[in-house]
């Protein structure tokens, strides 16, 4: 299946998740799309009083669970960058290792048949460079191919945590909703696992 790169081009309108409106329905019972793109982009950080500081590698992915109860990983680390034509129906399609990418970094997820997911949790990793959140400047934007795109700032920084996650997918019957999370942790994916109760193993992996 073809990535279209354009999802959510036709549709300008756009939503921002915050504290106060934290949630929106991303698809409606039986409801089917087609690839919804999610892209992270983020400031280099070399401006300023950072000026002299090593780039953020900043990297996107998700924790899942499908409906069959199969659980994984999308990310750059340990080469899991998914698939969008078999499980996890998730692809992940490249690594920006300094934020200089125009495009930032992108991941698919085939919304083809949305009661195959039970939930996907999208989350920001910081690899390489100093955990300073305020300086990388992010923000996730979800681009359905109908509805209106869904735009998550990671706002609220707390200094020293690697890791954030970002928004939560969950199918509770009534279709898809999008749950903005945006809560720091002080770890890496196993600590984020452990925050949201996912119940996966960890081994240590790079990229």
């Amino acid at each position: 299946m073809a990535i279209d790169s354009n999802a959510g081009g036709v549709n300008l309108s756009k939503v921002t998740l915050s504290k106060a409106t934290p949630s929106i329905n991303l698809t409606k019972p039986g409801e089917q799309q087609g690839n919804m793109r999610v892209n992270l982009n983020w400031s280099t950080g070399s401006k300023g009083f950072f000026r002299r500081s090593k780039p953020v590698d900043l990297d996107l992915g998700c924790l899942y669970e499908l409906a069959d109860g199969s659980k994984g990983v999308v990310q750059a680390i340990g080469g899991n960058f998914g698939a969008l034509d078999a499980p996890p129906y998730i692809l992940l399609d490249g690594d920006d290792r300094s934020g200089t990418a125009a495009g930032g970094e992108n991941m698919h997820i085939n919304l083809a048949r949305p009661e195959l997911f039970r939930r996907v949790l999208i989350f920001a990793f910081i690899y390489e460079g100093v955990p300073n959140w305020a300086a990388a400047d992010g923000v996730v934007t979800l681009f359905p191919t109908s509805g209106p795109q869904i735009e998550v700032h990671l706002d609220s920084p707390v200094d020293g945590a690697r890791s954030c996650a970002i928004a939560l997918l969950q199918n509770q019957g009534s279709g898809i909703t999008v749950h903005r999370e945006v809560h720091y942790i002080n770890g890496a994916q196993k600590e984020i696992d452990e925050a949201y109760r996912w119940g996966m193993n960890w081994q240590s992996a790079r990229k």
